[in-house]
């Protein structure tokens, strides 16, 4: 039986559909939850470059800061105890920082969707899930996007 489980969440549609089997998986084992959503680095260029980071950096964080939200809400009107971190990825990989966090919340399950991409895609695009799977320490459960 479960009863901490990690939900990383992007914003997709098929993070969405995470969400919701993630809400009724959540319930049948009565388990809590950590909903998190990670800001990648941004890539910085000059300083003379006329972008401001800081402005750039702070509408990322209002704009995921309401998608965990969301998601939050979600959970809190099935019953389900929920906390939501907004986290920056601080140079790691999104997957590294994921791992970490399950470990830090002693999670004994990551529920994460996956957008199912092969060939070249997959390649070139890589998949934070599937790095996830190979360096959690714990059971993972895929979503697929529908």
């Amino acid at each position: 039986m479960y009863q901490r489980i990690l939900i990383p969440v992007d914003g997709s549609p098929t993070s969405e559909r995470a969400i919701e089997e993630a809400v009724q998986f959540a319930h049948q084992q009565g388990a809590q939850v950590e909903v998190i959503m990670i800001i990648e680095d941004l890539l910085y260029f000059e300083d003379n470059d006329g972008v401001n980071y800081a402005a750039l950096l702070d509408i990322v964080k209002c704009n995921y800061e309401k998608i965990l939200a969301a998601a939050e809400q979600k959970f809190q009107q099935a019953g389900i105890a929920v906390v939501s971190k907004l986290l920056e990825a601080k140079g790691e990989r999104i997957a590294n920082t994921i791992v970490t966090e399950a470990k830090s919340f002693q999670a004994d399950l990551i529920i994460i969707g996956t957008h199912g991409r092969s060939g070249f895609s997959r390649m070139v695009l890589g998949s934070v899930a599937e790095a996830v799977l190979r360096m959690a320490h714990i059971p993972i459960l895929l979503i697929r996007g529908g």
